[in-house]
């Protein structure tokens, strides 16, 4: 293929993919109210058409000598499919709320950009010596491919979308206590070596190690009063947990018993709750940091304070909807009783530090 062909390709794909580009913009744009809601099933099936012909155009331009006009004519059919699969995702937004709109536009943004991958080095590689580059068109078209067949897991209705979002946040806590359960108090054995054993022992590890710490050690010296602190953090993290897992039962529970896009009170109070849920989960990771030594203990108190406000925000969110949460009430009281006792916990650590301080003062104006 001469240079003038590829330059005419090129030219065709950026006209191409300019017109998809200003589609794909209308998806940040509520659709309007007099447009027909686009079932999922639909964006699914033209995303099929559109994998299919990712295919064909696969086995078309890595062909020997293709014809220029059959390239052109492929770019023009793929193109118009994808276009058409954007106006559909668009449809499917009616009445999708923010979280929703946000998956809905995600999947569609992956079928694009596997797409203009795949046609930029298509075009850039017709014609090439280069067989590598020709090898690599079957997988990117493999990756489009792959990007429509996620469309089929693409959460379809708003309970689901917010149950998902919600659910991250339960790993990301999860995540936080099993780091936390790693948590171990520091030797108190009298026969441990000295002070100054210790002290210049420490310092020749630090001479001969690049960053001066142990990953591994990190956590592992908590005096009995921290590891107190740290037991009913933990205490906190776990009955955390459990309140989410009841409020993702409590939402699975609602999405069984009614249509859940045609209440646009019943979404707008769950996307409250995922935002005070994604609250909750900053502040359980902040919590955490805070444990290891030296504990940020005014830090701590603020965390746990922040996390009861939260609670009682998500409470009063799921009393707006109906459904059996009894179970939800339940986790929830639990938390506050591990909130409490964090806080005691907390307190006595401020008193005993003030005695020191006070004491220390006494020895030193002596």
């Amino acid at each position: 293929m001469g240079k003038a062909a590829k330059e005419h390709l090129h030219r065709v794909l950026i006209s191409h993919l300019n017109t998809i580009h200003e589609t794909f913009q209308v998806l940040d744009d509520t659709p309007a109210s007099s447009l027909e809601k686009v079932d999922w099933q639909e964006v699914i099936t033209m995303g099929e058409q559109v994998s299919k012909q990712a295919t064909v155009a696969g086995m078309l331009w890595t062909g020997e000598a293709p014809d220029l006009k059959a390239l052109e004519e492929n770019m023009g059919v793929y193109f118009n499919m994808l276009q058409g699969f954007l106006l559909l995702s668009h449809g499917s937004k009616m009445g999708a709320g923010p979280t929703l709109c946000s998956c809905i536009h995600a999947s569609a943004k992956q079928v694009v950009d596997t797409s203009f991958s795949f046609f930029k080095e298509a075009v850039s590689s017709c014609g090439s010596r280069n067989k590598d580059r020709k090898l690599s068109l079957p997988q990117l078209a493999g990756t489009v491919w792959e990007a429509c067949a996620s469309l089929k897991k693409t959460p379809t209705t708003n309970y689901t979308a917010i149950g998902r979002a919600i659910t991250q946040v339960a790993v990301s806590i999860k995540d936080v206590l099993r780091e936390l359960k790693d948590l171990k108090p520091g030797s108190t054995d009298p026969t441990n070596e000295t002070p100054d054993e210790s002290a210049t022992e420490t310092s020749t590890h630090d001479e001969n190690d690049d960053d001066g710490s142990s990953e591994g050690d990190l956590g592992n010296d908590l005096s009995p009063e921290e590891m107190k602190i740290a037991e009913s953090a933990i205490s906190v993290v776990s009955d955390t947990l459990v309140v989410i897992k009841e409020l993702i039962r409590f939402i699975t529970g609602l999405l069984r018993q009614s249509n859940p896009n045609n209440s646009k009170e019943s979404v707008d109070s769950l996307e409250v709750l995922l935002k005070l849920c994604q609250e909750i989960g900053v502040q359980i990771d902040e919590l955490g940091a805070c444990l290891y030594p030296p504990q940020e203990v005014p830090a701590l108190k603020v965390g746990g304070e922040k996390i009861s406000d939260r609670i009682r925000e998500v409470q009063a969110e799921v009393r707006r909807l109906e459904g059996s949460c009894e179970s939800f009430f339940q986790a929830c009281e639990g938390l506050e009783s591990s909130l409490r006792k964090l806080q005691t916990e907390l307190g006595f650590s401020e008193t005993t530090l003030i005695v020191t301080e006070m004491q220390n003062l006494a020895v030193s104006s002596v």
